[in-house]
């Protein structure tokens, strides 16, 4: 049976005080319309069709590359009804197909949520989701005659009595592809709004005898849209609150899970412990047994057992991705840039920061270095205040630095350069020459002394 996904996208959301369209905001790191693209990607939608409206360029530019999209406009935007009357000529004319119509501005309908709706109408009934809510003050009310759904009444237009009832419309519902095309040819704007409301199909089903449905649902998170920033707010701390239940319950321990952001996936081995303030980003393994101090950023790391990363550290893969072995120790204020892999008990210390380079086992950089387009030997003791001078205002270049080195502090080794096995690298050193192994290389000038030298004074 083909299935259509509606997702309308076209609203200006007006509260949320930005030019940015309102589907464009971010929770957890993605748009609000991805969420919706994501959860109902498992479906195998026959098509996915996105109403565009306020901002359409930018919002087409964003989600384009999603599989299976196609995209109307709504110009103006008159109404839930009138958004769905422009996806008539592409839902197609299979008889027997279904139409799943959501919203781009409420990102959490699960996925099991839509599949049981789509599931319920069977390309047969019209069904809604429903919700209780105890100050139901805004949203559309369901009017029922026993367990049957008789219509629903949108709050400006409902009576004293109507407004009392509790359970309303989610937003979210399936119908019969065919009679939704029927329907929504027959809407008008005859209300408070003068808009033309998609809700106005239940009376038409119930007059057709067509079943409507009720399917209610108890988790009021994924039903929840977004109008303004504080709404935004309060939903990304719902999500990353059951992120953040999901990876305690397989065993992660948190020491805060308010305090906790994972804005991407983030994959952990057993033991694994995670400090307050940390941000995961990306695509982030933690191997077991590993400790993330307090007030850390990784994004897009591999991180492997028994890795330590202490406060305040930020990894950032980017596309090259970082590795970090087992056992090391990085941090704290340590910073990890693309292509950094370091091999198992490699040392990263503070302010020292690492890019494009590879670092053997049990290799050191332990104070206020840079290593940059670098392969680092095992065993290598990098000194404090020593740094690998990796471009010459064109080009980058490769330092080769063997096992065993030892590089002094306040060194500069300037690439293209290799130093061999078990050398030794004089502190204050600038290196611009191969260095044979085991030698001593000392570069800097000659240490003088002046006796009776004074400073100058100021002229008074």
């Amino acid at each position: 049976m083909a299935l259509n996904i509606v997702i309308m996208a076209a609203g200006k959301g007006t509260r949320m005080k930005s030019t940015l369209p309102k589907v464009l905001h971010k929770l957890a790191g993605r748009a609000l319309l991805q969420h919706v693209l994501d959860n109902t990607a498992p479906l195998a939608a026959e098509r996915r069709i996105i109403i565009t409206g306020h901002g359409a360029e930018q919002v087409e530019a964003v989600v384009a590359g999603s599989p299976g999209v196609a995209f109307v406009r709504q110009m103006p935007q008159l109404g839930t009804g009138h958004a769905i009357q422009q996806t008539v000529p592409v839902l197609g004319d299979e008889v027997a197909g279904s139409t799943l119509i959501l919203s781009g501005d409420t990102p959490l309908t699960a996925t099991s949520t839509a599949r049981q709706l789509v599931e319920a109408c069977g390309g047969e009934k019209l069904v809604l989701l429903t919700i209780e809510y105890s100050d139901p003050t805004g949203y559309g009310r369901i009017i029922r005659e026993g367990e049957s759904l008789k219509a629903i009444v949108e709050h400006k237009d409902a009576s004293p009595e109507q407004r009392l009832i509790r359970e309303c419309y989610t937003g979210i519902m399936a119908a019969p592809t065919a009679a939704l095309k029927r329907w929504v040819s027959r809407l008008n704007n005859n209300n408070a709004q003068g808009e033309f409301y998609l809700t106005d199909i239940v009376a038409m089903a119930v007059a057709e005898g067509v079943p409507v449905v009720g399917v209610k649902t108890d988790h009021e998170t994924e039903v929840l849209g977004v109008n303004s920033p504080v709404q935004l707010a309060d939903l990304e701390r719902r999500f990353q609150r059951q992120q953040a239940v999901t990876l305690m319950d397989a065993g992660v321990r948190l020491a805060d899970p308010s305090r906790f952001d994972l804005r991407g996936s983030l994959t952990c081995g057993q033991d694994v412990e995670i400090d307050i303030n940390c941000v995961f980003e990306g695509q982030v393994t933690l191997g077991d047994g590993v400790r993330v101090g307090a007030n850390c950023v990784i994004r897009n790391a591999h991180i492997k057992a028994g890795a330590r990363i202490h406060e305040f550290t930020h990894i950032d893969g980017e596309a090259l991705g970082v590795t970090v072995g087992e056992g090391a120790l990085i941090g704290p204020f340590a910073r990890l840039r693309p292509g950094a892999e370091l091999g198992p008990e490699v040392h990263i210390g503070n302010f020292v920061e690492v890019k494009n380079s590879t670092m053997a086992r049990g290799a050191k950089a332990n104070h206020l270095a840079y290593l940059g387009d670098a392969t680092v030997g095992e065993r290598v003791n990098y000194g404090a205040g020593a740094i690998t001078a990796n471009y010459d205002g064109a080009n980058k270049h490769r330092t080769e630095i063997g096992a065993d080195v030892h590089v002094g502090s306040n060194c500069v080794l300037i690439a293209p350069l290799t130093i061999g096995a078990g050398a030794t690298i004089g502190g204050g050193s600038t290196i611009t020459k191969t260095v044979a192994a085991g030698e001593l290389s000392v570069a800097r000038g000659k240490q003088i002394a002046i006796s009776g030298w004074a400073r100058p004074t100021k002229k008074r």
